[in-house]
């Protein structure tokens, strides 16, 4: 009689064990179930949506005017009062532009800002532009390894000297290398004076307004090579601007 009791206890408790068992599995599934559920769905498209503050994307309306920064350099210290021409499209600045910089310049190129106090080397924004630069028929096609000659002969050219040039060149080679080659023009003082008007005061002596435009390409294309103006000779007052766009419109000629 005691046998028997023991054989039914060990049949109960296996059962229970193996009751146990099913209940755990059942419940594991079902967390399992609701975690893949409430995990966010993958993207249905690789569509990149434009930010105007992530450097390299463009909106195809809007094309962005990257980092132009001013130098200004008087022949002694002054006070200069510097804006745009079209407040409106700026998207960022700094210093805070509100309703144009006021800074104290030194003939080295050092600035104080008036309202904060700050020393500064340059002023920086970063703009929309209403006017889309395209490949037009006049340019440069720049393979990858012939970039940093290209750009240090070129800004020298138009007027960069070897600091401005350096600055200009390691913002803008990790974008150009990314491509095999690229087309590259410099616009004109009227196009770069058009996309964004700029007034100083007091009125410079020398402007030099440098504005790259460029293409990544996987194979050059023919165009003529662009005729740079002669080199600017710096004298009394002078300002120098760079910055550069990416043109972003379909076609390659």
């Amino acid at each position: 009689m005691a046998k028997k009791s023991s054989n039914n206890s060990e049949t109960i408790g296996f059962l229970i064990i193996m009751t146990l068992l099913l209940v755990v599995t059942i419940t594991s599934g079902i967390v399992i179930s609701v975690i893949n559920n409430t995990s966010e769905p993958e993207s249905e498209t690789n569509e990149v949506k434009f930010d105007p503050y992530s450097p390299g994307l463009t909106d195809p309306d809007n094309p962005m005017i990257d980092k132009p920064i001013i130098y200004l350099y008087p022949t002694q210290t002054t006070d200069v009062s510097a804006k745009v021409g079209k407040p409106e499209q700026l998207t960022v600045s700094y210093p805070d532009y509100s309703d144009g910089w006021q800074v104290t310049a030194q003939p080295n190129g050092d600035l104080t800002d008036k309202r904060t106090g700050r020393q500064l080397y340059s002023l920086y924004y970063e703009s929309q532009s209403d006017d889309g630069f395209t490949v037009q028929d006049d340019g440069f096609i720049v393979s990858r390894d012939d970039t940093v000659s290209f750009l240090e002969d070129k800004l020298a050219q138009l007027g960069l000297n070897e600091r401005e040039a350096e600055e200009f060149i390691v913002y803008w080679l990790p974008r150009l290398q990314q491509h095999d080659y690229n087309y590259i023009r410099f616009a004109t003082a009227d196009e770069i004076n058009q996309n964004m008007p700029l007034s100083v005061n007091p009125q410079p002596d020398t402007i030099i307004r440098v504005l790259m435009t460029y293409k990544g390409l996987d194979q050059p294309i023919d165009v003529t090579e662009q005729q740079l103006p002669e080199t600017p000779t710096r004298q009394g007052f002078t300002l120098v601007e760079w910055g550069g766009s990416e043109i972003i419109d379909q076609s390659s000629h």
